[in-house]
């Protein structure tokens, strides 16, 4: 049985390793992890995952304050029936279609701290990078000189407690 477990630990670790080193420098000098697109970590308890679009961003006193366009991201069954009652196909490229009920923008609290990553071009295609809540605000604001792979209108995953932003990953669009 220990045996077992130090052979499970090893592993762990060279698999550690292995992620840790798929690294390149991407767009200004900041660090990106490529070729590795991991989809938003589930909401701990009390916390809630949405997708949507950043409409604006502005900072006010020690924090930002987000204007957010709220969109549901759908798969599978679920995005087939709503594509048909839409448009009349039940073809769904990419197997995703996201339905905006309306554009009603909810304000959430983004603090200077929050971890954004958005998805830039790097040495081995695209990399996904932690950029400031600043940096966002510039890219927002259309005053950014970082290059995203795509941009940032492909939607973004946020992680909110109560009113405030935890973390903001951006969505591949293929």
């Amino acid at each position: 049985m220990n045996k077992v477990l130090v052979t499970v630990f090893a592993a762990g670790i060279v698999a550690a390793a292995t992620l840790g080193s798929m690294t390149a420098f991407g767009a200004a000098g900041s660090r990106a992890s490529c070729n590795l697109l991991l989809l938003p970590p589930a909401a701990p308890a009390g916390q809630t995952t949405t997708f949507g679009y950043v409409k604006k961003l502005r900072r006010t006193g020690a924090r930002y304050l987000m204007r957010f366009d709220p969109t549901w991201f759908t798969s599978g069954v679920t995005a087939s029936v709503a594509s048909k009652e839409d448009t009349g196909s039940a073809d769904v490229p990419n197997d995703n279609y996201r339905i905006d009920e309306g554009h009603r923008l909810l304000t959430y609290v983004v603090p200077t701290n929050a971890r954004i990553t958005v998805l830039v071009n790097g040495s081995k295609g695209m990399c996904t990078t932690p950029i400031s809540v600043a940096e966002l605000a510039r890219i927002v604001s259309g005053k950014s000189k970082l290059k995203l792979f795509e941009p940032l209108q492909s939607g973004v995953w946020i992680r909110v407690w109560i009113d405030t932003i935890k973390e903001l990953d951006q969505q591949y669009q293929p």
